[in-house]
């Protein structure tokens, strides 16, 4: 798998902002579910009264149940319940109109009573890195916090980390202060007195409140906003397929950036334990899937199909588009060669259909737009497009059509990253 984007590109930090990961910034959360009231909160008329006034006014459930607590002392007056939309509020985002965007563009009503809900939508990824995308770990909360949460150590076992008392000073008879955060070490107690996370012998996860916890962290297409958006999740199911889709793309297409899947929900059956007796059984539950719009055996097929002229690539991405056509362009047009293996056409050929000069026209502009004018950097490009997409992959219209529609969306979101992940590659491959 390539290399992810980062912020990065110096060989060490440069200030005191870079000692510490750089995290890309978040502008607001989409929520797999909903929240309502526990049995006790619905038997309170005031706490009724509130959370059905707050919703109306399109509060966070955060709000909502700090709201209740404070005038009616009822604690934990809210539940999670799996619906089959998702909740996106402006509460939840530091730009409210984002969310209202994103529900007016991609929502819509199925006429079941709900209205006009977020069932599916479209997103991209950040980072070719599966795990920078929907990063997770078993963690403990308390009152005042994280208490105890996993990571993996370079042996590859997984650790139950903690941060370390702070340490006081006997001469101000103050605790001291801490620079860049509060220190990591190993849990090492009773319980746990070799540092390995190990679920079944941890009492906190025994007694529930150790909990896997997760997210997926994206951009929505069209909506603007200098960050990503995060998705939550506590489903071990929805993590494992949200896995095997994205580890199937990236084996197809050798990276995950650029790629537009789609967000919804299915109700699937899955195996749970119950507590009581100790026996699995099984439920229906709404699990978030990832899906995508790709000409999969087209990707996987690689150079062993029967190998397409421009022409006829460009033909069959007209027909099956009805956007601007996408096409590979000949040398003589001034963009760079994407094949080292193919000449160019002769002109009587590119005559043939009056589409190929404006998809030429297209992805020549696409590539001068995004800053591949000299040779240096459409060698990079040949390089960089050929260990994407395979040798040949001018020959197959899904491979133009993919690369066509990747520079649209790097030109959108941010071309200086497309721009330095082809170079990363190009530099990676180099003999």
């Amino acid at each position: 798998m390539h290399a992810p984007i980062t912020y990065g590109g110096f060989d060490g930090p440069r200030s005191l902002l870079e000692e510490r990961p750089m995290r890309p910034p978040i502008i607001g959360k989409i929520r797999p579910g909903i929240k309502v009231l526990t049995r006790k909160a619905r038997d309170n008329p005031e706490a009724v009264r509130i959370h059905d006034a707050m919703v109306a006014q399109g509060h966070s459930y955060e709000a909502i149940g700090l709201e209740i607590e404070r005038r009616t002392q009822l604690r934990n007056a809210l539940v999670p319940k799996n619906v089959p939309w998702f909740t996106c509020r402006g509460s939840d985002f530091t730009n409210p109109a984002v969310a209202e965007e994103i529900v007016q563009r991609y929502g819509e009503d199925r006429g079941d009573g709900n209205g006009h809900k977020l069932w599916r939508f479209p997103v991209v990824f950040a980072f070719d890195d599966w795990l920078r995308n929907m990063p997770n770990e078993l963690v403990t909360y308390t009152a005042s916090g994280k208490q105890y949460f996993s990571e993996y150590g370079p042996d590859g076992l997984r650790y139950c980390k903690t941060y370390a008392p702070v340490q006081r000073d006997a001469r101000a008879s103050r605790a001291k202060r801490v620079w860049g955060g509060r220190p990591i070490i190993l849990r090492q107690d009773d319980a746990i007195p070799d540092g390995r996370c190990d679920p079944h012998s941890c009492p906190q996860y025994q007694q529930g409140v150790c909990n896997l916890s997760a997210a997926f962290y994206f951009a929505v297409p069209s909506t603007r906003g200098l960050g990503l958006i995060q998705m939550p999740t506590t489903s071990i199911y929805v993590l494992q397929k949200a896995h095997a889709a994205m580890q199937t793309v990236a084996l197809a297409r050798g990276r995950l950036v650029g790629v537009q899947f789609f967000v919804s929900k299915q109700e699937v059956e899955i195996s749970r334990i119950d507590p009581e007796s100790g026996k699995p059984v099984r439920q229906m539950q709404w699990l978030i899937t990832l899906d995508a719009d790709l000409d999969l055996a087209g990707l996987l097929d690689g150079s062993d199909r029967p190998r397409l002229s421009h022409v006829e690539a460009a033909q069959q991405a007209v027909a099956a588009l009805e956007s601007a056509p996408e096409v590979p362009p000949d040398q003589s047009a001034g963009a760079p060669p994407l094949d080292n293996e193919e000449p160019s056409l002769p002109l009587e050929q590119r005559a043939d259909t009056s589409a190929t000069a404006d998809l030429a026209a297209a992805f020549n502009e696409l590539a001068a737009r995004l800053g591949f004018d000299n040779e240096p950097d459409r060698k990079d490009l040949r390089a960089f497009l050929q260990e994407s997409f395979g040798v040949g992959w001018t020959k197959r219209p899904a491979a133009v059509r993919q690369v066509v529609h990747d520079m649209r969306v790097a030109l959108e979101n941010n071309p200086v990253a497309y721009r330095e992940q082809v170079k990363a590659i190009a530099a990676e491959i180099a003999p």
